[in-house]
């Protein structure tokens, strides 16, 4: 036996350590992912920039803490298995180049994160120069993964896929159901870019309905009775109206929210993937120009509006109180 020095002090591992995975991001989905393998009888290394993170979840489920990636890489037995759940980037881009002269011929990298297919191509031929193999995973389920599983899409080749099997069984909903070989390198975040513009669109149709009915002088709607209502046998149900349902019934009126809607990478690779592909996309595409506006992105433009009519009508503008 020995004290590996990416161990805390109660940690000790065989001199052969029988892990083959290690998980480096241990933020809420990829700390979750953790908690959901050790749930499922796994034990596997972790790394996070932060290593008392790493050291908490690691108290918690008996898996591995370690310091830095060479840590984790030397307590994992080859062939290794290293899952990324970074930002995509620059956070992803020095950990593949951190990782590439760490590990060895026969390894595997799979990342995990909402990174661009585009990307995954040309990382995966990266680490093919070191002998590694590259998968790419697109994950989904949020912060109810842990309890309900998570819905993975992920491309890499069939050894790959092979590989990674019992943890896609472990991760997601059942063993059979939640998780999908979709294809080559990159077609995991492919599938889960689509995923989510398909996603952006559904939202904004429910939130400008629900904005039409709370607006709508006369009737008073309760739009969290209604929100509640369409749960059952529309067809409109779904997950998301769920959602919308439960703060609806707390909080109908909004009032402490800020209306401003952040937007990932995702959003954007995906109308721009419409355009290239010269496929119509306008629901996706406009939900995205949306979440710009919200963030204030169309407030230039709007005052260009005012002034122009203005201009031509002598119509009146709101000014702004200094």
């Amino acid at each position: 036996m020995r004290r590996h020095d990416c161990c805390d002090t109660q940690d000790v591992i065989p001199e052969e350590s029988s892990m083959e995975f290690g998980l480096v991001g241990l933020g809420r989905m990829g700390g979750n992912m953790a908690r959901r393998l050790a749930r499922k009888g796994m034990r596997i290394a972790l790394h996070n920039r932060s290593h008392e993170v790493s050291a908490a979840i690691a108290a918690e489920t008996g898996h591995l803490a370690c310091a830095s990636l060479a840590d984790l890489v030397a307590a994992l037995q080859a062939p290794r298995i290293v899952w990324l759940m970074l930002p995509a980037g620059e956070a992803t881009e020095q950990a593949l180049q951190a990782l590439a002269p760490l590990l060895g011929a026969g390894d595997l990298v799979v990342d995990g994160a909402n990174a661009y297919y585009k990307d995954d191509q040309r990382h995966a031929a990266m680490m093919a120069a070191h002998g590694i193999d590259y998968a790419d995973a697109g994950v989904s389920g949020g912060v109810w993964g842990l309890e309900n599983g998570y819905c993975i899409m992920f491309g890499g080749s069939e050894a790959a896929a092979a590989r990674l099997q019992p943890y896609m069984e472990a991760l997601a909903p059942t063993p059979t159901e939640g998780w999908l070989h979709t294809g080559p390198v990159g077609s995991g975040h492919f599938v889960k870019m689509v995923h989510n513009g398909i996603e952006y669109g559904m939202m904004q149709a429910l939130a400008e309905g629900f904005a039409l009915m709370k607006n709508k002088p006369g009737f008073d709607l309760d739009v969290g009775a209604i929100a509640e209502l369409w749960r059952h046998g529309s067809v409109v149900r779904s997950w998301l109206l769920d959602l919308s349902a439960d703060f609806l019934a707390q909080d109908p009126a909004l009032e402490t929210i800020q209306p401003f809607v952040a937007d990932s990478g995702e959003g954007r690779w995906t109308a721009l993937e419409a355009i290239e592909q010269g496929i119509p996309a306008p629901v996706m595409s406009l939900a995205l120009m949306m979440r710009f506006a919200s963030q204030g992105k169309g407030d230039y433009a709007a005052k260009m509006l005012a002034k122009m009519r203005q201009g031509f009508g002598g119509h009146a503008i709101k000014g702004t109180e200094k």
